[in-house]
């Protein structure tokens, strides 16, 4: 058990945890009213807007580990290349409902984290990171060269992907129930007793708090969320191959959302999953030099504001506030 004294290091943390009640009201509301109002949307707003929501969802999966738990992982790419392939094969071979194949298929991913867990959290700091990365890479090989799987080529979904609308509205619902778990998680003692693992995990150790459970759960249920956006991903392009599921790519842009956004605040993976998504769009047509310009981005939050868009905000404002007091 914590002593009752004990508090997470960071004080914006315990702030962030007061908007709780309003992101329960507020959310669902603009939820529902967006899935209303999406049926007169474009095309193309709904492909960005279905694109920023997946990518919200890993984010949020993504910062639950990183930003809360201190796992650095670079193995995004292998739960979502794990929930697209599963979809497929549930669909395929086994005719599973759309409505199911979905949370089954990150059910699978979740499977796969608890697998490793015990080889991957023997791992700690860099280790833990450079390891989450050869699992994503090996599965990628694994699954270019085993022929069960289609090998390079993949696999096709033997149905017809539903609309661009249908998707958007599944990717919707998704984002809301990640939402609702992320709130869940961050506003409960759990939130706690993970910061103080991620703090010092030989003292959290010491004073009763089960490491290895906490960061299991954590894993689990990152990669459960990261599955059914990989799901959902492969259920819209209608088929699935290595290089694209297992890409390296859902691994840097997630990374990219959260430490721009805000590692570590509630805010963070949703401010940065738009300021990421819309500088991409503005440079969609120089890929080089929006390669260059996020790294420049990168290098300066890292360097002046380590927590991201959302607490240079946060801190600007309680500077103002101080002075006007």
């Amino acid at each position: 058990m914590l002593p009752a004294t004990y508090e997470p290091t960071n004080d914006p943390e315990i702030t962030d945890m007061i908007n709780k009640n309003a992101i329960k009201i507020l959310v669902p509301t603009l939820l529902m009213a967006l899935a209303v109002l999406s049926q007169g949307f474009s095309d193309y707003t709904l492909e960005i807007g279905f694109r920023l929501l997946v990518m919200i969802t890993l984010a949020e999966a993504w910062n639950l580990l990183a930003g809360y738990g201190g796992l650095v992982s670079l193995g995004t790419a292998s739960f979502v290349g794990i929930g697209a392939y599963a979809l497929t094969g549930l669909i395929n071979k086994a005719q599973f409902p759309l409505y199911l194949a979905i949370p089954f298929a990150g059910l699978a991913a979740a499977l796969l984290a608890l697998s490793v867990s015990r080889a991957v959290f023997r791992l700690r700091g860099l280790y833990f990171t450079v390891g989450t990365l050869a699992l994503a890479e090996a599965l990628r090989m694994f699954m270019v060269n085993y022929a069960g799987f289609g090998g390079a080529s993949g696999l096709f979904l033997a149905v017809d992907p539903p609309s661009l609308y249908v998707l958007f509205c599944i990717a919707l619902a998704l984002m809301a129930f990640t939402t609702l778990m992320m709130s869940i998680a961050t506003a409960s003692r759990f939130s706690i007793l993970l910061r103080a693992v991620r703090d010092d995990e030989d003292a959290a150790a010491q004073i009763g708090v089960k490491a290895f459970r906490i960061k299991l759960i954590a894993f689990i249920l990152a990669s459960f969320l990261m599955g059914m956006a990989g799901a959902l991903q492969g259920l819209k392009v209608g088929t699935v191959e290595p290089y694209g599921m297992f890409g390296i790519q859902w691994t840097v842009n997630v990374l990219s959302i959260v430490i721009i956004g805000g590692q570590g605040l509630r805010w963070g993976p949703v401010v940065g999953a738009f300021f990421v998504i819309t500088l991409g769009e503005l440079l969609a047509d120089y890929p080089a030099l929006h390669l260059a310009i996020t790294g420049l981005i990168l290098i300066v939050v890292i360097r002046f504001a380590p927590k991201g868009l959302v607490g240079l905000v946060s801190n600007m404002t309680a500077s103002r506030q101080g002075v006007a007091k």
